[in-house]
C-alpha cells in the first residue's frame, strides 16, 4: 500500500488520485488516464468510449479473461 503508481491506481486509499499520470498530473477520465501510458504510434489513441480489448483478439478471449482476473482478484482487493 502506498507504494505503487501507474496503470492500476496509487493503492493508497484515496480515489481522487488514481488515474495520477506518469507527468504527474490527475486525469479526470479512463481514456485521457490510459493515453497518458500509451507508447506514441505503438497503438492508436482511446476515444471517449473504452473499447472492449476482447473484441479485438477474439481468439484470446480465454487468455485475456484469465490475465484479468489477477487485477479483479484478492491482491488488488
Amino acid at each position: 500500500s502506498g507504494q505503487v503508481r501507474g496503470l492500476c491506481g496509487t493503492f493508497n486509499g484515496d480515489q481522487r488520485d488514481e488515474f495520477t499520470t506518469p507527468e504527474g498530473d490527475v486525469e479526470p477520465g479512463v481514456a485521457a488516464f490510459a493515453n497518458a501510458f500509451r507508447a506514441a504510434g505503438a497503438c492508436p489513441a482511446l476515444g471517449p468510449r473504452i473499447p472492449d480489448p476482447c473484441d479485438g483478439f477474439p481468439g484470446s478471449r480465454e487468455r485475456a479473461e484469465a490475465a484479468c482476473a489477477v487485477l479483479t482478484g484478492p491482491a488488488f482487493q
